[in-house]
């Protein structure tokens, strides 16, 4: 009986040290003035994030709209205290007028147990700089009236592809319709390779694509183990094979480049940029130019480039399906450009369709991609007006879903409205309340390019064909929780009907 106490009070012990290390930062933000929702043990704030019951975007929505009238509120993902930044005035100072103290985006980057997450979107400082420096000219307004015909090109064929997926006269899945084009179009413009996910159902491209982003049980505990143990990670290097991703990635980028070396080839895109990295490493601030860091680079634009572009204009589908005035009039002035140009689809003349711009800039709103933007302190900082101080390496959240959807910014949210960015309307509103792709320094570098192959893909096929909503489109829209970027949970099923001309 004795033995049996000694074993219950043993445990109780253990039990009370282990709750006390979980807990015992948990008035970090009380101590500081913060308020912020009661954290459980083991899960702090995210348990339903956790389990995918929820987004960690919609959460944060959910946040920013019960606590409402605060600037900032505190959360913990286990232990971890973490800063949701609401306030417009404050989130400026973060991504612009002090981006030095938050130049980091606080994503740990894994050199062995995941080669590719040293890329530009999640590089520390001192990598992010002199490559950012480096890769910008490739996405200048220049670059891209060269890359047009190519994606024009890629247009033509997604139309095409389009005739027989019509001609079956079913409902037609639109994310992955438009994922196979923008798919081909990063092949052809980034890194001069014929992708041919829109020809060849078994395009390796196309698989890669959608193995990253699967929302399977395996990437989200890859993810979540990446970035709550950042060290343990790293060390299943030793003991976990590279991934099938990893190792074609670095194949394909490695054997790309030195083709082109061989045979003297230059087609001056992304790739051609690398090969100049990897000639002059000393441009690059004693930064060591390995294989890996190189194919990170074109990684995360091939994901980046092909993802972002095909959820908006599915999204964009999904809109002017439902609200079938704005499709008339977005293909009316596409026409109305048509004939004045004779038929001449040109960089200049796209940058000429306002309605369409409106259309991009209100689809990206009611869906961000990001659904938030990450920042990590590097160093100890006060915040302006609110005297809320913060230590070195404290984690920054922006909900930018939250934002995107607050009814004193944008009177009735969920209704899809272009006209809310008139340049009146754009002018009254604060400079933070629209952050499809970040804002400052580190904004997304594609932001042109992914803006300017969606419109050429939703020109081409508003020219041809018509939108409706069908028996299997989700209404309302369900997003899909265990998604990395804001997605339909089963897709987005929409009937398209062929346009016959005159």
């Amino acid at each position: 009986m004795e033995s049996f106490e000694i074993l219950c009070g043993i445990a109780v012990v253990i039990l009370a040290l282990v709750y006390y290390f979980l807990t015992s930062n948990y008035d970090f933000w009380k101590s500081r003035g913060v308020r912020g929702p009661r954290p459980i043990p083991v899960f702090g704030n995210l348990k339903n994030v956790t389990f995918s019951k929820i987004s960690v975007g919609y959460y944060l929505a959910e946040l920013y709209n019960k606590y409402k009238d605060e600037a900032v509120l505190g959360i913990f993902a286990g232990k971890m205290p973490i800063l949701i930044v609401k306030d417009l005035d404050l989130i400026k100072d973060v991504l612009i007028k002090d981006f030095s103290t938050f130049a980091n985006r606080g994503i740990p980057v894994s050199n062995k147990a995941d080669p590719l997450s040293q890329h530009l979107f999640s590089l520390e400082p001192k990598r992010w700089r002199p490559l950012r420096t480096r890769l910008s000219p490739v996405f200048t307004s220049g670059k891209l009236k060269e890359m047009f015909s190519l994606i024009s090109e890629c247009a033509d064929h997604l139309i095409q592809y389009m005739e027989k997926v019509v001609s079956e006269n079913k409902p037609v899945e639109c994310h992955e319709l438009t994922a196979k084009y923008t798919t081909d179009v990063i092949g052809s413009c980034v890194f001069g390779i014929e992708m041919n996910a829109l020809s060849n159902e078994n395009s390796e491209f196309r698989k890669m694509g959608r193995k990253i982003f699967e929302p399977t049980w395996t990437n989200i505990l890859q993810i979540r183990l990446r970035l709550m143990f950042p060290r343990l990670y790293e060390l299943s290097a030793y003991v976990l094979p590279q991934t099938e991703v990893t190792k074609f990635f670095t194949r394909v980028v490695v054997e790309t480049m030195d083709y082109r070396e061989t045979n003297n080839i230059t087609r001056n895109d992304f790739v051609d940029m690398l090969r100049e990295l990897k000639k002059h490493p000393d441009k690059l601030d004693d930064i060591d130019l390995t294989d890996s860091l190189i194919a990170a680079q074109a990684f995360v634009f091939f994901i980046a480039g092909f993802k972002t572009s095909s959820t908006t204009i599915s999204h964009a589908l999904y809109e002017l399906a439902l609200n079938q005035k704005i499709q008339d009039n977005l293909r009316e002035e596409i026409e109305e450009v048509y004939i004045k140009y004779n038929g001449d689809l040109t960089y200049e003349n796209i940058k000429k369709m306002n309605y369409l711009d409106k259309v991009f800039k209100e689809t990206l709103r009611k869906y961000p991609p990001a659904t938030l933007l990450r920042r990590e302190s590097t160093s100890s900082y006060t915040f302006d007006g609110i005297n809320v101080s913060i230590p070195k390496s404290q984690k920054i959240w922006i909900p930018v879903y939250g934002i995107h959807r607050d009814p004193n910014i944008y009177p009735k949210p969920d209704v899809f409205d272009p006209e809310r960015f008139n340049e009146e309307a754009v002018q009254s509103r604060h400079p933070m309340a629209y952050l499809p792709f970040g804002n400052g320094p580190r904004n997304c570098i594609g932001t042109r390019f992914a803006l300017y192959q969606s419109k050429i893909g939703l020109i081409h096929i508003l020219r041809s064909y018509k939108v409706e909503t069908c028996e299997k489109t989700p209404i309302p829209y369900v997003h899909n929780p265990k998604a990395l970027i804001l997605s339909p949970k089963d897709g987005l099923h929409l009937k398209i009907i062929k346009i016959n001309r005159p």
